[in-house]
């Protein structure tokens, strides 16, 4: 008998069709408008070897960037793969987790996919889940917010921060480092370094935990372009703290437009602005496909008359009111 498969999460960016014209706005996908400059081109000669599963190099350089042993840390073909290695490690059928929504969807679909179950409360769960910078809303918790919570959690339960945009919003809120085995932290090149074709992610946690985690990993799961990359972007961490900067001023820049067009903007400290509408979601999809924009309908997240807007550059952000005025009038 065939085990149920639970329906798989939903996500932004461009459909493949969209992808292929030109002038499309993309407001759907959280991505650093201004990335860092990484000195990087593609080594057609890494494509002729498996590269090292153990990824020593890698581990090395995340060490170095992010302050902690390579025996803490674990990578995996993007976030996802991350979530779902630690998944495998840590749950066993029957299990209960903890998520809190409006959230992520990957954490439910990792969990059932391994077995569990999830729940609303602390009692029994094997795992907590937490966002921070939460997707869609943009609600970041401070470090010492997120160490009460960990007090108090049962003893028995795991805490799993996934930090995919905290380099966009504030990485002083981060918990890699936290003395505490039951943390486990989560870390993307995707959202920081704008490259959502190169699947990288990191996991933080107690080496015992990692290595399990590296064990549950398909086998040379990060590629050698994916590689190769990840080794200069990691020398080039400094510089998103420009990034942070232009985010911030753009982000009230664009959350005042909103404003001012009636949508009603969540409090929000990351690269993506949450809103409700002041016009049927579905109308205003079809307003904007027509000027080829797209946002995120956060029905999926269980936020119904809600869209997520990316910050992008400037002029982006000014086109998107330009057209969203037409919308709302």
């Amino acid at each position: 008998m065939e085990r149920p498969i639970p329906e798989r999460a939903v996500h932004g960016g461009l459909r493949q069709s969209e992808q292929g014209e030109h002038g499309w706005l993309d407001f759907s996908a959280n991505l650093n408008p201004f990335p860092p400059r990484v000195s990087w081109a593609p080594d057609p000669s890494c494509l002729g070897h498996y590269p090292d599963d153990r990824y020593p190099a890698l581990k090395e350089a995340a060490a170095r960037t992010f302050g902690r042993p390579p025996d803490e840390i674990t990578v995996g073909n993007g976030s996802v793969e991350v979530i779902r290695s630690f998944c495998m490690a840590t749950l066993a059928p029957g299990d209960r987790v903890r998520i809190d929504g409006p959230t992520f969807g990957e954490y439910r679909f990792a969990a059932e996919l391994a077995g569990a179950s999830v729940t609303g409360v602390d009692g029994g769960a094997a795992v907590r889940f937490l966002c921070n910078p939460n997707n869609p809303t943009g609600t970041l918790l401070s470090r010492p917010g997120i160490s009460e919570m960990l007090d108090a959690t049962p003893s028995g339960t795991r805490l799993f921060v996934d930090e995919a945009f905290i380099e966009l919003s504030d990485p002083s809120a981060s918990m890699i480092g936290a003395e505490d085995d039951r943390v486990f932290v989560m870390r993307s090149m995707t959202k920081a370094f704008a490259v959502p074709g190169l699947r990288l992610g990191f996991g933080f946690g107690d080496p015992a935990l990692v290595d399990r985690c590296e064990r549950c990993r398909s086998p040379w799961s990060v590629n050698g372009f994916a590689l190769s990359f990840a080794l200069a972007a990691l020398l080039e961490y400094p510089a998103l703290e420009e990034s942070r900067a232009r985010i911030r001023e753009e982000r009230w820049r664009l959350e005042a437009g909103l404003v001012a067009l009636g949508f009603e903007p969540l409090p929000a400290a990351a690269n993506f602005v949450c809103a409700r509408s002041p016009v049927p979601v579905g109308a205003l999809f079809d307003r904007l496909a027509r000027q080829r924009i797209r946002v995120r309908d956060c029905a999926s997240f269980g936020l119904p008359g809600f869209v997520r807007i990316a910050v992008r550059t400037r002029d982006e952000n000014r086109r998107l009111l330009e057209v969203l005025e037409t919308c709302s009038a």
